[in-house]
């Protein structure tokens, strides 16, 4: 089973580097287990070139950072149909990247959204004590789910609530 993560978001500014943030520690960690067919981008932004890049997946993760401030922590969301489907010439969001793929080619792979809570957004670099507190969280719950070989025949045991 092909997994990828794909975190995004601009590192220089602060806490919205965390996706980019979550495929380095996560990537590292992936390594470390010697665990095999895991797939790891990060950019900016998501673009329609995207499409392709989740095409030949099994299962995607796509993680980024977070303004909701009724958000404990993290969460993570199934990106399906019903998810708002935006597309701007700068961005492209999760649920048009998915869509776009199935137009193309007739179908999608299981895709959730991990949104990582943040609270700073000016001009640099380097995350804030409370959204890394919340980056280890959320490695620490998708490690375990990692683990549990469950997540391969059930990608729903990822979701949890927003």
């Amino acid at each position: 089973m092909k997994v990828l993560i794909y975190g995004y978001g601009n590192p220089g500014r602060q806490d919205d580097g965390l996706g980019n943030a979550f495929v380095n520690r996560i990537e590292e960690w992936v390594e470390e287990q010697r665990l095999q067919d895991f797939f790891f981008d990060s950019n900016y932004q998501l673009n329609i070139e995207d499409a392709d890049a989740i095409s030949d997946k099994d299962l995607v993760i796509f993680v980024d950072a977070s303004k909701e401030e009724d958000l404990d922590g993290f969460c993570v969301s199934k990106v399906d149909q019903s998810t708002k489907v935006a597309f701007t010439t700068h961005a492209a969001s999760p649920g048009y990247v998915v869509n776009l793929c199935r137009r193309i080619y007739k179908e999608a792979p299981p895709v959730f959204l991990m949104h990582i809570r943040g609270y700073e957004w000016d001009f640099r670099e380097g995350l804030t004590e409370k959204a890394n507190q919340n980056l280890v969280k959320a490695l620490d719950y998708f490690k375990e789910k990692i683990a549990d070989s469950k997540i391969k025949s059930e990608p729903e045991i990822l979701e949890k609530a927003c």
